[in-house]
Formats: structure tokens, sequence, C-alpha cells
């Protein structure tokens, strides 16, 4: 296993490009030996184009690649003792499973029966023992990426292992037990594991950290507590949560800040003429109040989704999400709401402004 550092990486599909316009804008990064990732973030974020630079597959615009101290930036693919994993299954239909999950080890100079044993043991730990002698071309979809995924799983010495949205062609039934298979391997063998995805569960379940992107650029690290509790952008905030974040702007009168025309009771002075000014709140830190105190809001809808309902509102003209408990019953169609002081976070231009958050 190594560390692999990146050290002012960005990139450009196209040479003649301004550095504001590259698809994965300069950034440092460190994955630590041992630990997973996950990569977040929606369809053309730089997510892929980032895990191939880590590959090999791209050499990037600037910046450069360590493998702990090897500089790797030129190094072909091949070179990087890397296994990657792709999105659609790679595997040699002609071959059977047992010599598709070898493969990788023969291809080294690795002694066949010590090859042959190891993939049984792989084959063992993701349920496809009784498959081992079932050529790959006669396999479903979603057995052919479980055999894609032992081959990157088989070897015990490579830097990193990589996954490029895995799990998309397998059935959704199986998608959780093959996820806890693959952490039980990393824990097994301290793997490093760099898993992309745009799915907020797959990423919050996986990964130790998490990087969070939008346009080719990072806007946060961190465990899925902290994306989850304390947002350093609302686009973070917006993502991350289902419903995500409410993001409600903050206007002033006399210098007093208002949501909608009620005063937000927090001291924003220092920061008025700062930007943008956005109010974020998850929906699980707002609680109705029976006696008239806090924010008046209008309910506009309640959505039963069986252990909690979300009600959907407005505070003036801003839409609000709150989650409720689901025998929680709302009798009126306005209602005052408080807001968890802890949990409320002050954002201008988008970015986090520190030592707001606590209220």
């Amino acid at each position: 296993m190594a560390t692999v550092h990146l050290r002012n990486i960005a990139h450009s599909y196209n040479p003649y490009q301004e550095p504001r316009d590259y698809a994965l804008k300069p950034l440092n990064l460190t994955w630590e030996h041992g630990k997973t990732y996950a990569l977040l973030g929606p369809s053309g974020c730089g997510k892929t184009t980032l895990l191939n630079i880590i590959s090999g597959l791209i050499t990037p615009s600037d910046g450069q690649v360590h493998f702990d101290d090897t500089d790797v930036t030129h190094m072909p693919t091949a070179n990087r003792n890397i296994a990657q994993v792709f999105q659609f299954p790679v595997n040699y239909d002609t071959m059977t499973v047992r010599d598709n999950l070898a493969f990788p080890l023969i291809n080294k100079g690795e002694n066949r029966s010590d090859a042959y044993r190891r993939a049984d043991e792989i084959a063992e730990i993701l349920e496809v023992t009784n498959i081992l002698k079932s050529k790959a071309e006669g396999l479903t979809a979603d057995l052919k990426q479980l055999v894609s995924l032992g081959r990157g799983l088989v070897r015990k010495d490579v830097s990193a292992i990589l996954f490029d949205e895995p799990l998309t062609v397998i059935d959704p039934a199986r998608k959780w037990h093959l996820r806890s298979k693959i952490k039980e391997i990393q824990r097994q063998f301290n793997h490093t594991m760099i898993y992309v995805t745009h799915d907020q569960t797959e990423a919050l379940t996986f990964a130790d950290n998490v990087v969070v992107m939008e346009a080719g650029e990072i806007r946060q690290i961190g465990s899925p507590k902290d994306l989850f509790e304390r947002p350093e952008h609302t686009f973070v905030g917006y993502f991350i949560g289902s419903p995500g974040m409410n993001l409600i702007p903050i206007d002033f009168d006399d210098k007093k800040p208002l949501i909608g025309s009620q005063p937000l009771g927090i001291d924003l002075r220092d920061i008025a003429n700062s930007g943008k000014l956005e109010l974020g709140i998850r929906p699980e830190f707002i609680t109705l109040n029976g006696n008239a105190e806090g924010f008046e809001m209008t309910v506009q809808n309640i959505e039963n989704v069986g252990e909690h309902k979300i009600v959907r509102g407005a505070i003036g003209e801003h839409g609000i999400n709150i989650i409720i408990p689901e025998n929680n019953e709302i009798g009126s169609d306005t209602v005052f709401v408080n807001f968890d002081p802890k949990h409320t976070m002050i954002y201008s231009d988008g970015a986090l402004v520190e030592g707001t958050e606590n209220g």
C-alpha cells in the first residue's frame, strides 16, 4: 500500500483553455495509506478525471502525482501497481471465473497454485464459489461485475484500489451487502481504496473520508458526520441529505437580519456587507413549537415516508423542509418552528462563515 499525494494537480481536455476553464481546478490532496475514501459529486464534476490521473490513464495538465516519495506522474498505468474496477465489468469471457480471478496474480508471475488458492479465498468472500467453473461470458451483468471486483481485490500488494462507480450494474438488493464485503476485505488487508460515486448513500456508508466535488473543485473533505453536521459550503449542505439542507436568504432592515420579514435574532453586523448571505439548517434540526414562538411557517404539503414525515412549507416566500416523527400530527396550515442554534449555519457567497455555526 502507498500514500498517494496529488500536488497542484489540474487538468484541461483542451490545451488552449485558461486555467479557470479547466475540467479539474488546481488542488492538493493526500490519500493516506490503508484508508477508504469516496469521491462524491454529480456527473461532470471531475471525479473520474481525478481517479484516472491517479491510475495513469490521464496525464495531468499541471502538477505531480506521488506514491509515497516516488513521482509517478508520467509513469505508465502498468507500472503503478494499482488495481482499478470500472463501472462496467472487465473480464475475459472465454476464461472461467476462477481463471479470471487468478489472472492478475499469474500475470505478475505468482505461482499458479498460490494464485488459485487466493482466487478461491476471494470467491468465498464474494460468495461466488458456486460459479468458479463457469465461463464469464455466460454470467449475468451483476455476476460479471462481482468477478471484475474480485479481480481488483485479489492482489494483496497493490498501492491502491480504485473503484469507478462499480455497483452501477449490481442489483439494488445486493449493493449494501457487496459494499460491506468490500469493506471487510479492506479491513482484513489494509488496502488504500478510492471509490467514485454520485450516490451519497454509497459514499457515506463506505468511506472513512468523503471528498465532495462540484464543477472541478473540491468543496469539502471530511467524515460522513462532518459533512452532515457542518457543511463548509452550501453545495455540500444541499447535495448531501434527503431532503438536503434548507438554504434561506438573509435580508437586512437597518442592519437587523431577517428571514422573510421575521427577525433572525443573530448579530450579523460584522458580515452584513460581505456578500450573499444565507442561513443553512438541515430539516432534522428544526422543531415545531406549539407556543407561537419562533418563525411562523405556512404548511404546504406533508409527505409520510414511513419512519418520519417531511413537512414542506414556507417562511415568507422562502421554501423550507422539516423532518418530524411519523406519529406527529399537524392540525393547522400555520405553525411555528425553532432552529437548533448548534446546527444553524451562516454562509457568505456559498462558504461557511467561521464562528457563526454555533448560534
